[in-house]
């Protein structure tokens, strides 16, 4: 089935501004379907690095191989040749004004390392692709982060989940390939995903050597069970009898690969987002996660101890991938204070100012359910925007605390 990509109008208008624009996110999440069907439009040559010839070419003679094709072009699965970022480069600096030269695509974000970003400075725009949301599944196109930054929480009716649903809806995940499929095709598409996707490409760009097959099949399952969790590394290497320096250079190539998201803790101080307090753990796809962790039934997945973290991961993931193509540039973050009072997800726009996000997984919510946001918006103070709790119930309800109105929204709203 063909889905349409709320990102595209975005990428077509960067390829019009910028010389070159990268596209990047988890394999399998469509991003050759769609830069096939925008080379199409835009009279681009495709090719893709998967070809092998075509890669050893590009290893052999990237000047050349660059100077060979017609341009503009895509690239897809740029990352599995590196060698053309200089080649790349130079057509870039002789472009004499043209813009949208190249499309790249790729599964491993090579790009936010220095040393490229160092190579295309003001060259390249980058921009991501994450699976299916709920919202291009159903042909939906108002935007869950700029509602939630607008603070328009009308009083409405919308669709209840029971836990059934919402299991379905955990163990389906995103992937275009896989939500289609009966439950038993499904956990056969990630398995293959799993070792001829994740553990291949994890070897292939990362140069992974000795025993890492074992040790990372291991860790992916470990981070599974911790889904809406904050990450002590130590911790889980003593779980898994590793060396924590092994665990946290692993966790950092999942994370460039797009399996998983850490999310660090919210500061005023913006400075130290990155180097106090320990980050939060997600998977950018639940159904993988469920896989990971062998959940099998949707009726009987919220008696699983992962339920409450799980139905958490999905919503942070809508709402990351809603931000691919939302109005306002947001960053993600989470919240703990030294009382160790927490709420699930920071948004903060690019002028400071922050909503904030709890989620139950129940269908019913109490006033003391909204402590987290009332601790938090007492924290942010002058940035605090609105506080809103998702849950699984079908109305949405304001809620005064401490004389400041909090919204329980439905989960069905990012549907």
């Amino acid at each position: 089935m063909f889905f349409k990509r709320h990102i595209k109008a975005r990428i077509i208008d960067l390829l019009n501004d910028f010389r070159i624009v990268y596209l990047t996110g988890p394999r399998q999440a469509g991003k050759s379907t769609l830069v096939k069907e925008i080379a199409n439009e835009q009279g681009m040559g495709y090719y893709t690095l998967d070809d092998a010839a075509l890669a050893a070419s590009a290893g052999s003679d990237p000047h050349g191989l660059l100077a060979s094709l017609p341009k503009p072009l895509v690239l897809d699965e740029f990352q599995m040749a590196p060698q053309l970022i200089g080649a790349i480069k130079m057509v870039s600096d002789n472009a004499n004004g043209q813009k949208g030269i190249f499309l790249l695509t790729g599964s491993s974000d090579i790009f936010r390392s220095a040393q490229v970003q160092e190579a295309l400075p003001g060259h390249m725009a980058r921009i991501e692709l994450y699976p299916l949301s709920h919202a291009e599944r159903h042909e939906a196109h108002a935007n869950a982060i700029d509602w939630l930054i607008s603070g328009t929480f009308e009083h409405a009716m919308l669709k209840p989940l029971d836990r059934k649903e919402l299991g379905d809806l955990l163990m389906e995940g995103g992937y275009p390939e896989a939500i289609a499929k009966s439950p038993r095709s499904r956990s056969i598409w990630f398995a293959s995903y799993i070792e001829g996707r994740l553990l291949k490409d994890f070897a292939t760009m990362h140069h992974a050597k000795g025993d890492y097959h074992t040790k990372l099949s291991a860790l992916i399952r470990n981070l599974a069970g911790m889904t809406g969790n904050l990450i002590k590394y130590a911790n889980i290497a003593n779980d898994l009898s590793q060396d924590d320096k092994t665990v946290k250079r692993y966790m950092e190539i999942l994370e460039l690969m797009f399996i998983i998201r850490r999310i660090h803790p919210y500061m005023r101080n913006s400075a130290k987002r990155s180097v106090v307090g320990m980050p939060k753990l997600h998977f950018v796809d639940t159904g993988l996660a469920c896989h990971l962790l062998g959940l099998k039934r949707a009726d009987t997945l919220h008696t699983s101890q992962f339920f409450g973290g799980l139905v958490e991961n999905f919503v942070f993931c809508e709402l990351l991938k809603h931000a691919t193509w939302s109005e306002e540039d947001v960053n993600f973050y989470h919240y703990r204070d030294t009382a160790r009072h927490e709420l699930d997800l920071v948004i903060e726009r690019s002028d400071g100012t922050v909503v904030g996000v709890e989620v139950k997984a129940s269908m019913t919510v109490k006033p003391e359910d909204f402590s987290g946001l009332s601790i938090f918006a007492g924290y942010a103070k002058d940035k605090f925007l609105h506080g809103v709790l998702f849950y699984s119930g079908d109305k949405v309800l304001p809620f005064r605390i401490n004389e400041t109105i909090f919204h329980a929204v439905p989960i069905s709203s990012l549907m």
